[in-house]
């Protein structure tokens, strides 16, 4: 198929495009450099209506479609990585839970700040000891006297510890199911909450402007109405949620493969070696080349996926594509900056030059929202291979 944007397509994209080129680019090695999240842009995005985009008007939303928020992903994500997955997050993981599995009180409490950029929300589902494997998660919540307690743990969770975060939609197990297997449900818990920890920030690898945290929880009352959506339906619920961020996530990759591709042509343009440009030598030329194939089959996949979730397709087909469009983009993102890295050459291992950060920064989208070998795993199932498959697939 064909990528075919409406008008109001390509004008959001402008209106991202311009902003991110002087809100963002201008800072972000700043901002990578010193680990710092850029909370001010929050209410920024908010007032371009970027939080909001796919959340009813009702709630001070958008109404827009699926692909347009991953049109604003992709261009936040080719200014920096960090500040696309704060985005990508906030609506993927903090307000589409609420919006989709909330009840109207709910929703009314939590989205109009969400959507707004006055607060961010965060979804816990990565556990210590379950990732990939949702179904062993061990963070229980039990009913007592009207109110659930919790206690246990989760790990790598975005957007759970700025000024602006207001809650956080977590999974515990709330029983036992009649197959013997546990009962696994969807709770929300609002920061601040007596028991609830939030653990000091995470020294990583890579998306150093974007928050990430661990987070306790040490018998964390909630009343019996932060339930989100039916008990016993957090694995359920978190499948179709991690569908939808894949697609995300594909987005946010083809904003670091374009950016990847942009930084080399400028750079084997200008960069003379032997009295030629470096792009004249077919060792340069060729994987920039291949690079810009890689860019098209990325962003084919991924706008694939979003025009499926916009047109109302079946789970499983979204789900088919949505494995898809991450596993080639993720791996063709980390493969882009390898390529960008090695056309800088020395240039591209010193952190002065933008192809180190994309280096970095990189290696997270084969592993965030279900891995490289997770995506094999479901694409696999569709396929109708006699697979193994866990929760997460």
């Amino acid at each position: 198929m064909s990528v075919d944007f409406t008008s109001e397509h390509e004008s959001l994209r402008r209106l991202v495009r311009e902003f991110a080129a002087a809100e963002i680019a201008p800072y972000s090695a700043e901002w990578d450099r010193t680990h710092t999240f850029p909370a001010h842009l929050v209410p920024m995005l908010g007032d371009l209506g970027l939080f909001g985009l796919t959340t009813p008007e009702r709630y001070g939303g958008a109404a827009a479609d699926f692909t347009s928020l991953c049109i604003a992903i992709e261009e936040l994500g080719y200014a920096d990585q960090s500040v696309g997955i704060t985005l990508s997050a906030g609506v993927g993981l903090g307000i589409n839970p609420i919006l989709t599995f909330g009840t109207d009180a709910q929703r009314d409490r939590w989205l109009p700040d969400l959507v707004a950029g006055r607060a961010l929300a965060s979804f816990g589902l990565t556990e210590p000891d379950a990732g990939s494997d949702a179904g062993a998660t061990r963070t229980r919540a039990e009913l007592l006297d009207g109110e659930w307690v919790i206690n246990g743990s989760k790990a790598f969770i975005t957007n759970s510890g700025t000024s602006l975060t207001s809650c956080i939609t977590i999974t515990a197990r709330t029983g036992t199911r009649d197959d013997g297997r546990p009962e696994v449900s969807t709770l929300i818990v609002p920061s601040g909450t007596a028991g609830f920890t939030v653990e000091p920030a995470y020294d990583k690898l890579g998306w150093h402007a974007s928050d990430t945290h661990g987070l306790t929880f040490e018998n964390c009352h909630v009343p019996e109405d932060a339930l989100l959506g039916p008990r016993g339906a957090g694995l359920s619920q978190m499948l179709g949620i991690l569908d939808d961020g894949r697609i995300a996530i594909a987005a946010l990759s083809v904003g670091l493969i374009s950016r990847c591709l942009d930084e080399c042509v400028a750079y084997a343009g200008t960069r003379s070696t032997f009295g030629q440009p470096i792009g004249a030598r077919q060792g340069v030329a060729f994987p920039i080349s291949d690079l810009a194939v890689d860019l098209e089959a990325a962003r084919l996949l991924t706008y694939q996926a979003a025009h499926l979730k916009d047109a109302g397709a079946g789970r499983a087909e979204i789900s088919r594509a949505a494995a898809m469009a991450k596993l080639f983009a993720t791996e063709a993102a980390v493969k882009a900056t390898r390529t960008a890295t090695q056309v800088f050459g020395g240039y591209g291992f010193m952190e002065e030059t933008p192809v180190a950060r994309l280096y970095r920064d990189a290696k997270i989208l084969e592993i965030g929202e279900g891995t490289s070998e997770v995506q094999r795993m479901v694409i696999a199932r569709h396929l109708g291979l006699p697979l193994t498959t866990g929760a997460a697939s």
